[in-house]
């Protein structure tokens, strides 16, 4: 369970949309999109006895249904440094690209803490909503960011 025990009704309803909404534009492309929103654990990752339940799971469509990546959404109240070494260290050692998603204007302190606790991620990406709209974009690589096999990042942005 995360440290952010319990988030306000506000925050869990804002980072469960954001996830739905990943799961329907990352659906568009080739790949399968599982999803753990809220409380709920559809979905596991690691083996042996730690067994981590992401945000969501990209995974390929063919029969080896290989992991293609690793999402954490944040809100504003998640980005901290117990989070970052309770969820985000554990979801960069598996073998995926994790990606991070936080709210616009989070990404320099998101950013600072993968550095501070030599987090590799992928990806950070931002999120913003207008009403009930959902639209995502870049925020660059962590600096401390591992290089391994290329990433489905251009798979991981919504269209303008």
């Amino acid at each position: 369970m995360s440290p952010i025990l319990v988030r306000p009704v506000r925050e869990q309803l804002e980072h469960d949309r954001v996830i739905r909404q990943l799961q329907k534009d990352l659906s568009r492309r080739k790949m399968e999109v599982s999803i753990n929103p809220g409380a709920e654990q559809n979905v596991a990752v690691g083996t042996g006895a730690r067994r981590e339940f992401p945000d969501a799971v990209l995974f390929s469509t063919d029969k080896a249904r290989k992991i293609l990546g690793i999402i954490e959404v944040e809100t504003g109240e998640s980005i901290n440094h117990l989070e970052a070494m309770a969820q985000w260290a554990h979801y960069a050692r598996l073998k995926a690209p994790f990606h991070l998603y936080v709210p616009m204007g989070s990404a320099d302190v998101a950013r600072r803490l993968t550095v501070e606790k030599q987090i590799p991620v992928a990806e950070i990406h931002t999120y913003h909503q207008i009403g009930d709209l959902v639209r995502f974009g870049s925020a660059g690589t962590s600096a401390g960011r591992a290089e391994g096999p290329p990433r489905p990042t251009s798979g991981l942005t919504a269209r303008p």
